[in-house]
């Protein structure tokens, strides 16, 4: 599967802007941005193969699957709390990563890589229900690829959190 993925996004793949997503932590200490994004594609490829998409819809659902977090800023750190930290509520609930992080991402692909608008879509609502419905098969698929797959890192990560605290507890 890894081969195919490439074979449909190697320029996003190999860019320097997405290389740069292996630098941010994402669910889980030891999932970067770019492990997860990598995850995403190689399921959603899977759902559209199953669904025996055409090649260029399979093309389409892969690089927004690759680029759906593709944000480029670390949302843990100190920098966006400051930028948080001038809202306050709604406004500041508005301004939360998950509510923005999809446009943001959006816009960011469409100006490095160039995509069209259904895969632009596809990434700007991939957080439904905190952003608007998906309307495409290529967003839906997105969608329930990231849910699956940040639902399978965030118990793993969850998991290492426990296993470390009974260690410290019991050991």
């Amino acid at each position: 599967m890894e081969s195919e993925i490439h074979q449909l996004a190697g320029d996003i793949l190999e860019h320097p802007r997405f290389q740069q997503l292996r630098r941010f932590q994402h669910h889980g200490v030891d999932n970067s941005v770019y492990d997860h994004s990598v995850s995403v594609a190689e399921s959603a490829y899977g759902i559209a193969r199953r669904m025996r998409l055409s090649e260029d819809e399979t093309a389409s659902v892969v690089r927004a699957a690759l680029l759906h977090d593709f944000f480029g800023y670390d949302w843990h750190g100190d920098r966006f709390r400051r930028y948080l930290s001038h809202f306050s509520g709604l406004k500041r609930l508005g301004r939360m990563h998950a509510f923005v992080h999809g446009h943001i991402a959006a816009d960011r692909a469409k100006m490095t890589f160039g995509l069209t608008d259904r895969e632009c879509e596809a990434i700007a609502r991939h957080m439904f229900p905190l952003a608007a419905m998906p309307r495409t098969r290529i967003a839906w698929i997105v969608t329930l690829a990231d849910k699956a797959v940040a639902s399978r890192e965030m118990t793993a990560a969850i998991g290492g959190y426990l296993s470390l605290a009974y260690r410290k507890v019991f050991a």
